[in-house]
């Protein structure tokens, strides 16, 4: 009966399955020992740590990308926007506007041809209506006389009239004015924005100021241009007048413009 309850007992209750035990040690806390490693041995941390990164889908030469590529050496502030912090472009602004400021006088010159133009076709009728009427023999024919000073300036303005007129002042006044408002308006929002490049921000003063009057001076200049070709004599007036106050400020800016050119020299590097 022994037997026989020995040879049920291990029939039923089973075995337990064998388990083997791994030799590897198990770490409690990864994150801790690899502090540790750290503190212990910072070379072979960084060794480690570029092995278990360097794979398929992030080589080795994508983690020295950033090392290859940057530009901070180079610029004025934090080497963002590469070259369009430098000084290359930074000078592009006071050279343009120097130009500009000559093509402003340009502009202004051929505008006061276009007015003498039509002034001296004013006096002319002026003049005319002051001449006297040519005297006449009994016969009707008319007396042989030379001419009086009068008409003799009015062939002077004539004269000078014709040879302003092959000068085509009006059309050259006009693409002159259309460039200066089209380009001289995108250089000056330009050089603000170059002047946020390098610097992160921008400078409020008499330079940004009168700038900003400049670019809304030649805008409301060119705005008068229906009055002037359907011939309002105020919008003429106004827009000389809105001009010189232009030709002014450009001149007044011009001190700081050279001050701001000299600090770019020392804040920024080629390109």
């Amino acid at each position: 009966m022994a037997a026989t309850f020995s040879l049920l007992k291990h029939s039923i209750i089973p075995k337990k399955p064998h388990q083997p035990q791994s030799k590897l040690p198990v770490l409690s806390n990864p994150t801790k020992q690899i502090i540790s490693n750290e503190s212990i041995n910072p070379p072979k941390l960084f060794t480690e740590i570029i092995h278990h990164l360097k794979s398929p889908s992030l080589p080795l030469k994508t983690l020295a990308l950033h090392f290859f590529l940057d530009t901070k050496d180079a610029t004025a502030v934090n080497g963002e926007f590469g070259i369009w912090e430098g000084r290359s472009f930074a000078l592009v602004h006071p050279i343009v506007m120097g130009g500009f400021f000559f093509y402003t006088l340009c502009a202004g010159y051929l505008g006061w041809q276009w007015r003498r133009v039509r002034t001296i076709q004013n006096e002319i009728n002026e003049l005319k209506k002051q001449v006297k009427p040519t005297p006449v023999t009994p016969e009707g024919k008319p007396v042989e006389a030379a001419p009086s000073p009068l008409e003799l300036k009015i062939q002077q303005l004539t004269e000078d009239r014709k040879e302003l007129l092959k000068g085509s002042y009006r059309d050259r006044h006009f693409n002159e004015g259309s460039i200066l408002l089209g380009f001289g308006g995108f250089e000056a929002v330009g050089g603000g924005v170059n002047t946020w490049f390098r610097t992160g921000k921008l400078f409020p003063g008499p330079h940004l100021f009168a700038g900003a009057a400049i670019t809304v001076l030649w805008a409301t200049a060119a705005a008068l241009v229906p009055s002037l070709q359907k011939g309002s004599e105020t919008a003429r007036n106004l827009h000389i007048a809105l001009n010189a106050v232009n030709v002014i400020l450009f001149i007044w800016q011009i001190p700081t413009g050279i001050d701001i050119v000299f600090k770019v020299f020392e804040f920024t590097k080629w390109p």
